[in-house]
Parts: structure tokens; sequence; C-alpha cells
């Protein structure tokens, strides 16, 4: 028995040991009074003071603690705290990051060779950079901005990561030592440590990416090739809460894009994100970087896909500041890595398949390398675009940057089963985001963005008190947004989600909204095995970006786990980002159109049987509306000039919760102008025309104005009367009385009944139907999937069964069994024969532990009389 007690007491220390934080020897404190003042404390309790995180942050390191260590330093914080100044300290402990690129360090086949040279550049690895220079919409589409004298000119890009070698040929005329420094030695060299297997080849190879000089012979092509680049030595060391910190926030007006190709373990069982300094340092960036316009950050979005992992636990990617970039494959599929979640927002290429080719970039040792992979790849590639469009208008603030990424982002030849349309016509992925950035076209558009409006937050909180949710079950949670604190088109939609799992790994999360998109905010993680669950987590999703928030949202949580595996969630709310007015652009496509625009008929056309049969052809087309739009535009003889924009005092229209509720959008004027001899007019059309006075009247020019909205009229008349069939077991299936003229307020759906009148699928009705209850919000709610009627949304709330099943009543509890299983429930014998058996089980361990079985034999006595012990056993031991 002691050894057992021994066992059981050396796993308890295992355990302990595992989930036990190391703390290092650094600590971040809130000193007040200034520089010299903190130098002044620090020192006088042994502290050195490394650096300033914010104005009174400072990160301080203590020389006579453990560089690593499970225990805290109590003593030197207690004294560091006792100081009058000192507002607050925390020791640092030591935080998981990895690299994220694939591949196992082998030094690469390296060559000189030099290829032909293609597009006017001598770069000898131009010719393989498929992923720029492919055409046919097959690559990211920067040449086009080249062409245009965009190269990232004035653009400064930093690399969080393991160092940069500055004096590297293709990076050193690009080099800026203002957007650089080395964390883990803190000095302001950030060139790497080197080492036999090159493992800190990382940050130069991603600044390659970004900014590789071009047409000197050398290696690459750097996306913004004109743009100055630095690098921050932080992934070679101990990385805590402070570093990160620090990195984030180096030089935030003079460094405008912070690329990360980093984060929490990808292994599938990790929910991590930015501590209390991190998550400041974010904040300060978007609200004072770049001289207020907000600093952005690029985020590579994982690759745990081979671990079945989700970067929606990984808080860097799920927040609202990071741009949350995936890969795509050379031959556009989604790689083996790459992992799938709500809050990527657009994809880059990388490496795939052993077949595909993979990115070409700056290597060691002033090398070049053919084999960069990985999310590590393609967050860089982003950055470089990014910074074209800075250049193309530097005014762009944090979220212009989004917006211009959600609008151009191109789905095509991007291969993914999950592909939806969401509420305002744009196709979205859970691996690609909005699909493939194209430079040119966000260039294109960045010259002539308008900012958009300031940003809302909306909070709503849902009623929900212990919900459970059994194994091999859903639960679905309805919430109703009635009004929302000015936010009318959305952004970023997060869910803060309290639940507690037997198995965190089996738990699915789904998000409806309104408009009926559907976002997976949580996929199942097969290795995820904690019992933690979750605890207020922000899951973020942008699948929603554009839609309007009125009306009823949907929680859906499935828990995919075995018998007893039980779930709960505890409470959630949803936090809504989004803006007043909708943000105005000069581009066209930016919502969906229902029906493309019919060709301008021609007055000088002289064959009217060729235009009829044309106009056939194109009725009975399948080509996709928004390549009907480009083509019809571009038959246009002569070409049509169009704008689009809202009047002016349209903001008026819709001040206030319910005019949005109840009138139509904003009014919006679409101008086609043409001549009749087919040359195309002035832009400018004044209303005065000079007409000859002669008895002849001639046609100079004509316009055709087009007055309607962007998006189909909300239905704010009464909604049709619905009739429900429902093919049932039961034989008395009751009738259901829905009067939905009993609707009080209403979008496209009912969101408000009259007293007496309950909600069901966007209807107002009197009685709830059968598998739904009346909720005390005057909803009707689904019932457990095992009750035909019932009063609530559990298991054991069950009023009526559906035709193979018995209403079993137990302490105060109505369920439902199947009438296959319902006699052995009441059968007793089953306890009976349990019963026994564990008492045969007691008495044959104690026949085990008294009777000498498990023994060697022990010198000087005879077989058969033995004082037989454990082989492991220690002398004196005893079961």
């Amino acid at each position: 028995m002691a050894a057992c007690t021994v066992s059981f007491l050396l796993w308890i220390v295992a355990l302990q040991w595992i989930s036990a934080q190391d703390y290092s020897s650094q600590w971040a404190a809130h000193i007040e009074g200034g520089l010299e003042i903190a130098k002044r404390v620090t020192e006088k309790h042994g502290f050195v003071l490394l650096g300033e995180i914010f104005p009174d942050y400072y990160h301080l390191e203590h020389n006579h603690v453990s560089k690593r260590s499970v225990n805290p330093g109590l003593e030197h914080h207690k004294k560091l705290t006792s100081e009058q100044n000192v507002k607050w300290a925390k020791q640092q402990t030591i935080l998981s990051r990895s690299k994220r690129d694939y591949l196992s360090y082998v030094r690469d086949s390296r060559s000189s060779k030099r290829f032909a040279i293609k597009g006017g550049l001598n770069d000898p690895k131009w010719p393989k950079m498929w992923y720029l220079n492919r055409g046919k919409d097959m690559d990211m589409n920067v040449q086009g901005a080249w062409e245009e004298g965009i190269t990232g000119k004035g653009s400064v890009v930093t690399i969080l990561d393991d160092g940069l070698e500055k004096d590297h040929p293709d990076l050193i005329k690009n080099y800026d030592p203002s957007a650089s420094y080395d964390m883990n030695n803190r000095d302001e060299d950030p060139m790497p440590r080197y080492d036999q297997m090159d493992t800190n080849r990382h940050g130069t190879r991603c600044a390659g990416e970004v900014a590789a000089t071009a047409n000197n012979s050398l290696c690459s092509v750097g996306v913004a090739f004109g743009a100055s680049i630095g690098g921050v030595r932080m992934l070679d060391g101990d990385v805590t809460d402070a570093v990160e910190a620090r990195s984030l926030s180096l030089n935030p007006q003079h460094i405008h894009i912070y690329s990360a190709s980093w984060g929490p373990d990808d292994d599938g069982k990790t929910v991590d994100g930015p501590g209390e300094l991190a998550t400041r340092a974010f904040l300060e960036g978007i609200s004072k970087g770049r001289g207020g316009k907000g600093s952005i950050f690029i985020w590579a979005s994982g690759n745990g896909g081979r671990e079945h992992d989700n970067c929606n636990c990984d808080g860097y990617t799920n927040a609202i500041w990071t741009l949350s970039i995936s890969s795509a494959t050379q031959n556009g599929h989604v790689p083996w890595y790459s992992e799938a979640c709500s809050s990527t927002l657009a994809t880059t290429y990388s490496s795939g398949s052993n077949y595909e080719s993979q990115i070409i970039t700056t290597d060691l040792h002033h090398e070049c390398t053919s084999n960069h992979t990985g999310t590590s790849a393609s967050a860089p590639l982003a950055a470089g675009i990014v910074a074209l469009t800075l250049e193309a208008n530097n005014k762009l603030t944090w979220r212009d940057m989004q917006h211009i990424v959600v609008l151009t982002a191109r789905p095509t030849h991007l291969l993914a089963s999950d592909w939806i349309i969401n509420g305002v016509g744009r196709k979205v992925s859970h691996s690609f985001g909005y699909g493939l950035m194209d430079a040119t076209t966000m260039v294109r558009l960045a010259r002539k963005w308008k900012t958009v409006p300031a940003q809302h937050i909306c909070n709503v909180t849902a009623q929900v008190f212990e919900k459970p949710v059994p194994a091999r079950s859903t639960v679905t949670i309805q919430l109703l947004v009635k009004e929302c604190n000015s936010v009318n088109f959305l952004e970023h939609v997060q869910a803060k989600i309290s639940l507690t799992a037997s198995r965190r790994g089996d738990i699915k999360i789904d998000l409806t909204s309104p408009s009926g998109t559907r976002s997976t905010l949580l996929a199942p993680r097969t290795h995820d095995n904690s019992h933690a669950g979750f605890h207020v987590w922000p899951f973020m999703t942008v699948h929603m970006w554009g839609e309007r928030p009125f009306g009823t949202w949907q929680l859906t949580i499935h828990n995919e786990g075995k018998l007893l595996g039980r779930s709960s969630l505890h409470e959630w709310c949803l936090i809504l980002y989004g803006t007043k007015y909708s943000p105005r652009t000069l581009s066209p496509t930016i919502y969906p159109v229902e029906q493309p625009p019919k060709p301008i008929p021609r007055r000088n056309s002289k064959n009217t049987k060729k235009k009829s049969k044309k106009s056939k052809s194109q009725k009975q087309s399948t080509t996709p509306v928004s390549t009907l739009i480009k083509q019809s535009v571009s038959s246009y003889k002569p070409n049509v000039h169009i704008v689009l924009f809202p009047i002016k005092n349209s903001s008026k229209l819709s001040p206030t919760l319910t005019d949005n509720i109840q009138t139509y959008p904003s009014s919006h004027r679409l101008y086609s102008l043409q001549n009749v001899d087919g040359r195309q007019t002035k832009k400018n059309l004044s209303p005065e025309r000079n007409i000859s006075p002669t008895t002849t009247a001639t046609m100079t020019d004509w316009e055709m104005v087009f007055y309607g909205t962007i998006l189909p009229p909300e239905q704010t008349h009464i909604l049709p009367t619905i009739s429900i069939s429902q093919n049932l077991t039961s034989e008395d299936e009751p009738e259901q009385n829905f009067k939905s003229g009993e609707c009080r307020v209403t979008t496209a759906k009912c969101l408000e009944c009259a007293f007496g009148y309950n909600i069901y699928n966007g209807e107002c009705i009197v009685d709830c139907p059968v598998k739904t209850y009346e909720d005390n919000d005057g909803v009707c709610s689904d019932c457990h999937y095992t009750c035909y009627t019932c009063n609530g949304p559990n298991d054991y709330q069950c009023t009526k069964c559906w035709g193979d099943a018995d209403l079993t009543h137990a302490l105060g509890q109505t369920y439902c069994y199947s009438k296959n299983i319902k006699h052995l429930l009441d059968d007793k014998t089953w306890h009976i024969i349990a019963t026994v058996l564990l008492i045969i089980n007691i008495f044959v361990l104690l026949i085990f532990c008294k009777g000498g079985f498990w023994t060697k034999y022990k010198p000087g006595l005879e077989p058969g009389y033995g004082d037989y012990r454990l082989a492991n056993q220690i002398e004196g031991d005893d079961c």
C-alpha cells in the first residue's frame, strides 16, 4: 500500500510540475515620477532597468534571481512594491512562442545560377517567383502597382522575430536602424545568433519577402522593394509579456507596419493570447501609432492544421487589431498546415505539398533560399502589399486598411469546401477569409479612399443561467438585438463566452447572424483534453462584415463528447464593432448587385437582329454577376462613366434606430453618360444646354439618372401568413395559429410581437409549435431533441415524447427514454448483479494482498510458504 501511495504522490507532483509556470528574472513595474526616480527605486532593491515599455511603465531585471524558476521571487517583489512610487509590479512568466514555418533545419541547396531575365528584372530568382509573376489572376497582382510607380517608398516595416541579417546584400540598401532593436541582448543591433543548424534564419527570410532590393542581380525581389525594413530580435531568448509589449510598441511614430509570423504553440490544445502589457501595446498602437492613424499589425494565422488546431484559440490572430493572414498553395488549395477559423481576413500564397513550389527569399550567410514555408511566409507578403497601399495613400487608418482588404480580396482560383456568401453578397471562407490579396486593386482603391466613419462598439449580454450541454447534443441560444449604440454596419463581431467542459476539445461553437450568415467560432480539437473550458474568451469573426446587426443572433454549441462528457454554458455576450453610416468609397462593387445592368441601347445601331440575339445570349448566361458587370461595362461603345456616391445629407435619412429599421436605405444615384454618336461625353455635364435657335433640333448628348438603393429595401409591410406542415410520428399534432400581422417591429423578419404572441422563425404566433417552447423573452426556442413537447431546453424538461419513446418521471424531472431500453432501466436485476460482482472483486483483491501471489522467491524459505512481495516493493511495504 505504501508503494501505491508513493506512486500516487509522485504522479501529483509531476502534474503540478507540468502545469507550473516558469518565472523569469524580469519584472514589469508601473513607477510614477519619471525615469530618474524609476532608476533610483530599482537600483535600491537590486534591479536593473532594461527599458521603458510605456510612459511610467518599465522593464526590470534582478541579477540575483534565477533566469528560469518554478518559484516566484516573492521577497524581491515585496521589497519593490513597498516603495511609494511603485503602483503596480508583476514578475514575468516565460511564454511559449513558436515560429510558423514547417521546414526541418536542413541547409538548403543554394544556387547562384542565373535564369532567363523576365519582366525587365535581372534578379536571378525572379523567373521562379510564381506568386508574383504568373498573371491571369493567378498571382497577387503586384506588377500592376509597380508599373504605376508604387514600390512601397516611404513605408516602414519591421519584422518581429529572431533577428535580421542587416548586412545581407539584398537587404542592406533598405535596412532601417530606427525600425530595429535586439530585445534579447538589449542593444541596437538585430543581427541573429548563428549556429550550426541556422535556427535563427526565420526573421531574415521574412524580411526578404517584404523588401529585398529589385534589379540588383541578387537573389529575389521584395513585394515592396522600395520600403524600409527593420527587425526586432525577440524570439531568441525568454519571451515574456514585457518583451512582447516592448517589441509591439517600438518607435510607433516611425514604424508603420509590424509583421509577426509566430504565436502560441500550434499543437491543437493551447488556448493563449497576449498578456495585459501586450494588449495595451496593441491598443496604444492602433490609437496613437502613425500620428493617430494607427499602427498596422500583420499576423500569421497559424500552422496547426495537422493537429486540428483552430486559430480562434490564438489571442493574437483572434484580435480585432491584427490583420490575420492565412496561406494558399501554388494550385490554390488549402495547405495541410493551415488552420481554419473565422478571424482570418485574407490570404496570400505559400508552400503546399511536395510537388508544389515554395517561397523564394533571402537567407542567412548572405545567401538565398527557395524553401520558405508555412503561414510564416504569408504574413510578410501581406505586409509588403500593405506597404504598397500606404505609399498610394499614407492617410489610411488601420481600419481603412482592413476595409480595403475585404473589398479587394479575390476568392477566384482558391479551392475550399466552405465558401459561403454572407448577408451582403461577399464570398468568405474559414480557410481563406475573403480571398487572395490583390496589390494593384488595393493601391488603386486606396488612392480615392475616404476615411471610414468612426468606430462604435455595442455590447449585448444574453441572459444565460448555467445552460447545460449534454454529451452528443446541441444547444441553441437566441439573442435579440433591437438597438445597438450607433452600430448599423458591422465590422468585427466578438462572442465572449464562458463555459466549462469535461473535455474542451469536444466543443464546437457556431454563430449565426440575423442575415443568416453562419460562422464557426470553434471547431473540435482532437488533442485538446483540457478540463479548463473557456473563461470570457472573445471568439471573433469577420464573416458578417457590412451586414446589419438588428435581429435574432443564434449561438449554437455542439458537445461531441462521449457519454458523461457534459458541458455547461455560463455566460456569453456579443460585442459588435461597426459604423453608424455605410463606409464611403468610390468603388461601385462594394455591395452585390442583384442583376447585371443591361447595356444602354445605341440609337445608331444598324442591325437590330444581332442586338436581340445578343440580349438573349446574355439572359441565358450563367457567368457570375461580378463578371457580367465587367463584361457589360466593357461592351459599351463608347465607354460608360459610372459614378456611385451618396446624395447630399443622406445621413439625415436615418438618424434614429426606428428610422434605421423602418425606412429604406440611403438613396444613391447612378449616372450613365453617353453621346448619341458614340463619342464619350465630358464627365461634368452642365444643366444648361446650348441649343441652336433653328427650326430643326439637334441632340448633342443625353444622360440617364438612376435613383435607387445599394441594399434591397427592407420589408416594412405586413408579413404574409405562412402555413407550416410537419411530418410527425405523433397522431395528435396541434394546429398552429400564425398571426404574422401582429408584428410590431420588423426588418426582413419580425423582431418584436404584440402582447400575447411569440416569435417563431421571424413570424408572430399565438402558441409555439411542437419541438419548441415559449421562453421568458417571448421566443419559441427549440426543445431537446428527445422531446416532442417540452417546457424548457433540457432533456429532463420533456412533457411529451415521440412515438418510439416513453415519458419517465424521476426526482421531479421528466425524461423521454426509448422503448427499446426502457425495460432495461426498469429492471433492477442489473443492480443486484453489479453489487455481487463488486463484492467478489473486493474479496479477490484481499486474497491477492494477503495470500502471496505477486512475488519473487525469498531465500531461506521453502516454496509454498512464501512471504512474497511485489517486484518493485521495498522491504516493509505491504498492500
